[in-house]
């Protein structure tokens, strides 16, 4: 990538790492994070979030990317973040304590948090934004008829010539040590698709790329760029989730919450555990493995004459 299109430097990782909440020796970690969302805010190109963009930020969560997205914006921007989880939800901080950690920030101003949907409330029905961005908040959702509805009623919301972001695990490894993260999103996916009650895991809809620029068509927004991103070193998330569905813990969550008269189900779920297990073993151990690639999109609004 050159230097022309580069929207912020990866140097200013640990700068943006540092607003966060941190556990203890934790700005290490952080700063992966926080270069990982410049990687994706890089890749999405030059001319999409600029200083002075008004961003709505679907899904925001603790505020990982949030932060990337207030230093883009700069201080005559702003970025409305918007997440449904409850003030408590988290760990080893909650949602509510990292919120306003970082609304004390250097960036904190430019921020508004939101449990709601903005973009449906009706004290502001003329409010629009230049971009709309979604970061790692698709698969957390209960199905794709959320994601169809979210994208079907931003379209009167986003700014002419404005665009929706999107970036997401791809479902694919270019680095065979990633091999494990994919099994195991799978694996975590099916078990969500099969419980008979619901759960707050972070992976219920592992919705691939295809599918998602599949419904982005069907609700009229027009694919302009892609990208793939193979992540660092430093990005933890696939030995998190690997580690998590290698676990004893997964086996009880398999027994406990699929219907026990659902034989096949738990057999295919411990065997595609299995095959995490054999994965891991390949790539020398939970430890090692990476996290899986990760795809990106821009799409703006089709023209009448495109629908």
């Amino acid at each position: 990538m050159t230097s022309s299109n580069i929207v912020l430097p990866l140097s200013s990782a640990e700068k943006i790492a540092s607003y966060q909440l941190l556990p203890p020796n934790g700005l290490r970690s952080e700063a992966a994070q926080a270069a990982h969302r410049i990687n994706i805010l890089n890749s999405w190109g030059p001319g999409v979030i600029n200083p002075g963009s008004r961003v709505l930020e679907i899904g925001c969560g603790q505020g990982n990317c949030t932060a990337v997205l207030a230093e883009a914006v700069g201080p005559t921007g702003h970025v409305d973040a918007c997440d449904p989880a409850p003030p408590d939800y988290g760990a080893p901080f909650t949602l509510a304590e990292a919120q306003k950690h970082l609304s004390e920030s250097e960036v904190g101003s430019r921020i508004t948090w939101h449990r709601g949907k903005p973009w449906e409330s009706a004290a502001e029905p003329e409010r629009r934004w230049d971009v709309v961005v979604l970061s790692h908040c698709v698969w957390y959702f209960k199905g794709r008829d959320e994601l169809l509805n979210i994208l079907a009623g931003l379209k009167p919301k986003v700014a002419e010539g404005g665009k929706v972001c999107i970036a997401e695990y791809a479902l694919h490894a270019t680095e065979k040590a990633a091999w494990p993260h994919v099994l195991a999103a799978l694996a975590q996916g099916t078990l969500q698709a099969l419980r008979t009650e619901e759960s707050s895991e972070n992976i219920q809809t592992p919705l691939s790329p295809i599918q998602i620029k599949s419904i982005s068509r069907d609700q009229g927004w027009h694919l302009d760029s892609e990208a793939m991103l193979v992540p660092e070193h430093g990005l933890l998330d696939g030995t998190w989730e690997a580690g998590s569905v290698a676990s004893q813990n997964f086996l009880g969550e398999v027994e406990q919450a699929v219907a026990s008269e659902d034989w096949k189900s738990i057999a295919m779920l411990k065997a595609m555990r299995a095959s995490v297990l054999v994965a891991t073993e390949a790539v020398g151990g939970v430890k090692n493995t990476r996290t899986m690639d990760v795809w990106t999109g821009v799409f703006s609004a089709k023209r009448d004459q495109e629908s």
